[in-house]
């Protein structure tokens, strides 16, 4: 039984430790690219593939969701474990679909330590900062 929870720390600490440095990279190179009036924009623009065919168009827009799901739970998990808990969970929910997600969104950006973080990322990769939604 030892060697199974030795085991499971080692496959965490791997996980952890990949997330973490992942979150580094991608969370930021993300921010930098979205417009500065991202959250504060009536409407989202549905994204448009080129890519007609059906079944192509089923698995890519499947596996953005699974990628979303996936930074979801670890931006969760890095609430606790080393990470940029927040900014991971925003930017998993930016990839989901679900109803209530623009509303979410916005809640989250609102929060002033997750603002801060997302312009002082974006002030590091030369952009201005994000606007802020004012309505509740």
């Amino acid at each position: 039984m030892p060697e199974i929870n030795e085991q499971l720390i080692a496959i965490l600490l791997g996980v952890s430790v990949v997330t973490f440095v992942g979150t580094l990279i991608v969370v930021p190179w993300i921010l930098v690219r979205l417009p500065g009036d991202y959250f504060v924009r009536d409407q989202r623009a549905p994204m448009e593939l080129p890519i007609r065919h059906p079944v192509i168009r089923i698995i890519l827009f499947s596996a953005k969701n699974l990628l979303g799901g996936v930074l979801l739970l670890g931006g969760i998990a890095m609430l606790v474990l080393p990470g940029q808990g927040l900014l991971t969970m925003l930017l998993g929910l930016s990839l989901l679909n679900f109803p209530g997600k623009f509303w979410l969104e916005r809640k989250l950006v609102r929060r002033r330590a997750v603002h801060r973080s997302i312009n002082w990322i974006r002030r590091k990769g030369g952009k201005g900062p994000i606007e802020v939604p004012t309505d509740a």
